[in-house]
């Protein structure tokens, strides 16, 4: 009996922060069927000779016009039906920028890309959602154990935006000065010797920084990140 092929792609879940935004997701709108109109995430057919990674940020250049540093691995969806014109398995990837780093620039089989909040998504192509909130829980759940977070950040910002960003991914409160002795005992965040100036009369923040150095020396000796013990 002929078996039917199967088409293998991939679609990317870039997240992006912003202090007073929250936290954000890449949408592209599709300007050809199946969905036409529809956003959904960024991506397309792996091609015959290109590696998974390769065909991710290939695609999204094509479509939204940008390269992005940090990604990862999701997960692998494959549910029969999930695409209407075959069977299809894709293999998600996820990544962190800083939006306004970017510019925007719809491309190939995309009409718009835009962010949105990822409280406030539209109604989504194929199985789009459900790759969101899985990206959403994988990385809820990674930045109890590793300090990506980081990667959303400028590259000296004031403690407080470190403490927006995680209850902005984490969608809860925290107890902001048990949070602060934890996160400094690491020691790879330093405070600088420069200061914030705040909106009106309110005292100068602080600026800190990532010191990646010193974290990647606390791998290498197996050090346990753990916020939340």
């Amino acid at each position: 009996m002929l078996q039917p092929s199967i088409h293998l792609s991939v679609d990317a879940v870039i997240f992006g922060y912003d202090a007073d935004e929250g936290i954000s997701v890449l949408l592209i709108k599709r300007n050809l069927g199946p969905f036409k109109g529809w956003w959904a995430l960024p991506g397309g057919l792996v091609k015959p000779n290109e590696s998974l990674e390769h065909a991710v940020r290939r695609e999204l250049k094509e479509e939204a016009g940008i390269e992005v540093g940090y990604m990862e691995q999701l997960y692998t969806f494959g549910e029969p039906g999930r695409d209407p014109r075959n069977r299809a398995v894709t293999v998600a990837y996820y990544g962190l920028v800083r939006p306004k780093n970017f510019r925007l620039v719809a491309q190939t089989d995309a009409d718009d890309a835009k962010w949105f909040n990822i409280k406030v998504l539209p109604k989504l192509a194929f199985d789009h959602r459900n790759i969101i909130e899985a990206a959403i829980t994988r990385l809820r759940g990674k930045l109890a154990y590793e300090p990506i977070g980081f990667e959303l950040l400028e590259p000296k910002f004031p403690f407080s935006d470190l403490e927006k960003l995680y209850m902005a991914l984490l969608d809860k409160e925290l107890d902001r000065r048990n949070f602060k002795k934890k996160i400094m005992a690491y020691g790879f965040l330093e405070e600088t010797k420069e200061l914030k100036k705040q909106v009106g009369a309110g005292r100068p923040a602080a600026l800190f920084r990532f010191n990646k150095k010193r974290y990647e020396e606390l791998m290498k000796r197996g050090y346990n990140f753990d916020l939340f013990y």
